[in-house]
């Protein structure tokens, strides 16, 4: 069976060559203190997918060979993979209190899947090749992974080419055949020093100007050429009440690439040997944010539900939860992230199945999803 164990997981992170760098000092990632809340919070997507309460959520089969895999692992074949896939985000970030960490990786993924399909069949490449290789080992090794999209930018309103340094957003200075070398920096890299596998896509369409910059990968969280300056995020620990919001937390990660040499066959996009592809770099980094987009209708109305239960026990301590304004407020937070989460089945329900077979949520109701819990949530 391809679902692994938490500590197989961790085995795995504990081979890892240090490049995780904290306040200007390299660290051992899995012995700093910085990042026992983000291995908590990864803990709880293996445990639950080797629960059998959890298995209808957290485990289905790959539609690569039929072995029962993580969902966190699946490539979406049918609306009930993607109901499921937001109903077990939902209840997972239920159980940590916030964010899950794997969705990035397979929401990456998934868009992955489209895009190097139409990019075989109307250019003839190999990159959904390449792509389907890769993702056989993802699922059967079980990999936890970061979508690295976030250039650093500069200046908003200049395109990568037109920037003053030319690594403000990552690209390739070399393309031959039997792979690219990259380099440049991404920036808000949530779970990266935590994951085994780092997943490179574009954050923006580019012109045929930016052949360079269009580009997509995936090399391991170690590679050499890969440092990563973390800030980690943890709960302070309890002292005299035990709390389990204590134990979880995460790191964010500005991720540099070195001239990172990248194997052709983890090569997902390469403009710069093959500019036909460029074009396809926007349709990639829109796709990732619409999969993503389908998650947050799962993970919001969970942390929505946890502020309103937390609100409704403080009222409740203070003796106002009769009180009208205070009624109405909680029940605005519950209202709103029921909304929210519906706007996500719905998506889901009008899902379109695109020609590699990748069911695709609606787009415009993900959209309504993310922006109602934006303005009436965490505005």
């Amino acid at each position: 069976m391809a679902i692994k164990n938490y500590e197989e997981y961790f085995s795995r992170i504990k081979k890892l060559k240090r490049n995780v760098y904290v306040q200007g000092e390299k660290v051992d990632r899995t012995e700093y203190e910085g990042l026992r809340g983000g291995f908590r919070t990864i803990r709880e997507t293996y445990d639950r997918s080797n629960d059998p309460q959890y298995k209808d959520l957290c485990a289905t089969k790959s539609h690569l060979n039929g072995e029962v895999i993580s969902r966190f692992t699946h490539i979406h074949q049918s609306v009930e993979d993607l109901l499921k896939k937001q109903r077990m985000t939902r209840v997972l970030c239920h159980r940590t209190g916030g964010c899950i960490q794997r969705c990035m990786g397979i929401d990456a993924m998934n868009a992955l899947s489209v895009v190097t399909y139409e990019m075989d069949q109307i250019l003839k490449t190999d990159c959904n090749k390449h792509f389907i290789d890769y993702l056989a080992y993802w699922q059967k090794e079980d990999i936890t992974a970061n979508c690295a999209q976030t250039d650093t930018k500069g200046h908003r309103l200049k395109r990568p080419h037109e920037q003053a340094d030319p690594d403000l957003y990552v690209r390739i200075v070399e393309s031959r055949p039997d792979g690219i070398v990259v380099r440049g920096a991404k920036v808000d890299n949530t779970a990266a020093p935590v994951s085994d596998e780092i997943v490179v896509i574009p954050t923006r369409f580019m012109t045929d100007k930016d052949n360079e910059y269009a580009v997509a990968f995936a090399v391991p969280a170690d590679l050499d050429g890969v440092k990563m300056l973390v800030r980690p995020a943890n709960h302070h620990r309890r002292k005299y009440l035990e709390a389990p919001i204590s134990e979880i937390g995460d790191g964010e990660s500005f991720t540099i690439f070195d001239d990172v040499f990248v194997p052709r066959e983890r090569v997902f996009m390469d403009g710069k040997g093959d500019p036909r592809q460029t074009p396809f770099a926007g349709f990639l980094a829109l796709l990732f944010a619409h999969y993503h987009r389908h998650s947050y209708t799962g993970c919001k109305p969970a942390v929505s539900e946890i502020l309103a239960s937390a609100a409704a026990l403080v009222a409740e301590y203070n003796g106002i939860e009769k009180v009208d304004h205070v009624k109405e407020k909680i029940s605005h937070l519950i209202g709103t992230a029921e909304l929210v989460f519906a706007a996500g089945q719905m998506s889901a329900y009008r899902a379109e199945k695109s020609a590699s077979g990748t069911c695709i949520p609606d787009e415009i109701l993900t959209n309504a999803g993310r922006r109602l819990a934006g303005e009436e949530i965490y505005k």
